[in-house]
């Protein structure tokens, strides 16, 4: 279990030890008894597409994929396996610092803001991330790389730009696919308006486990991710949580809500999880492509298979998704959000 004691970790056990302490049983007990005893039953491999083929021999396979997974893993991506592995050390370094520091002072040129951890509102323990995170947006000058931290501050620029490149390429990819004479949204998504995410879970050993993030989907356009070698990254297919297998030197490339919703469901942004771990921290990065708030996102009314497909969705900003986003939060406890958007009697996967 985590010690608290260790004063670089967020105070996560004595927070929240009365929603540990309160859940009757483990909260992944329904998953269980609704698989097999192999426990490789509920193990998923996503799709893998190696990108040194070209666009063209990768483009079906990455269509078939956002649309029928949702996810998919990436080789040959062009983001350097040594400037990943050096990132993960900068993180490593990041989060071993003092609890107290990492709350009162920023994280090399960025807001304070930027650190999070734990959930505050969380009423249940359904509603509480084990973890703690750096949501770094992408708007800031890079400094001369002079010291340790503005090495840091580097390989972060570096990653984030390479994600970007990377994040672009498969975004116009998908959206090529629908043969659109619409503005092209994915130039909306400019690298100063998208964020990175640098995150640790924490070992959990209650008994009643915790999510390290909550179920969710990702309200940007599309996600890249990098993980470590723990595992913990579940998503929900078939109406059952699949643990993804870990797959060192792939990316993980997700669909996002706001390319659901511009598809009129074509493409499917999907419910995932982090499990946390009892034993071992895990760390991830992710970069999130996003447009700018003031992007129109108009769902299409057909697809590139033929055949009309009247809206599903109402017209809407991404500040406008935004918005209402943290209002549904504020309200209920969670995020609602495609749903606040969907016209009445349309169909598709939410």
């Amino acid at each position: 279990m985590m010690n608290d004691d260790d004063d670089s970790n967020p105070p996560l056990m004595a927070t929240y030890k009365h929603l540990l302490d309160s859940h009757p049983r483990r909260l992944d007990a329904d998953d269980r008894t609704t698989t097999t005893d192999d426990d490789h039953s509920r193990r998923c491999v996503l799709p893998v597409i190696d990108l040194q083929h070209g666009e063209d021999q990768c483009l079906e396979a990455i269509v078939r994929a956002a649309s029928e997974w949702g996810f998919f893993q990436v080789t040959n991506h062009g983001v350097p396996q040594a400037l990943l592995d050096e990132l993960h050390e900068a993180q490593v370094a990041v989060f071993r610092r003092p609890f107290q520091r990492k709350v009162r002072e920023p994280l090399l040129d960025f807001s304070p803001e930027s650190y999070r951890w734990g959930t505050p509102a969380a009423m249940r323990l359904e509603q509480l991330s084990w973890s703690e995170a750096y949501h770094l947006p992408m708007t800031t000058c890079t400094p001369p790389a002079t010291s340790s931290g503005d090495k840091t501050r580097l390989v972060i620029e570096e990653v984030s730009t390479a994600m970007s490149e990377l994040a672009q390429q498969l975004a116009g990819i998908l959206v090529a696919d629908l043969r659109g004479d619409e503005e092209d949204v994915v130039s909306r998504c400019t690298r100063s308006t998208c964020f990175l995410r640098l995150n640790r879970y924490p070992p959990c050993g209650a008994a009643s486990g915790a999510f390290g993030l909550c179920p969710h989907t990702d309200s940007d356009f599309l996600t890249i991710l990098h993980q470590d070698g723990v595992g913990g990254l579940q998503l929900r297919k078939g109406g059952r949580w699949l643990a993804v297998e870990p797959n060192p030197g792939a990316l993980i490339v997700n669909v996002g809500d706001l390319l659901q919703a511009w598809s009129n469901d074509r493409y499917r942004s999907v419910e995932h999880r982090v499990m946390a771990s009892a034993a071992s921290e895990r760390f991830s990065v992710a970069f999130f492509l996003c447009p700018a708030y003031d992007t129109l996102i108009r769902p299409r009314s057909s697809t590139a298979g033929g055949g009309d497909r009247p809206p599903r969705y109402k017209s809407f900003t991404f500040g406008e998704y935004r918005n209402q986003i943290r209002e549904d939060v504020r309200l209920t406890g969670r995020k609602l959000g495609l749903r606040r958007f969907r016209i009445q009697g349309g169909g598709g996967p939410l």
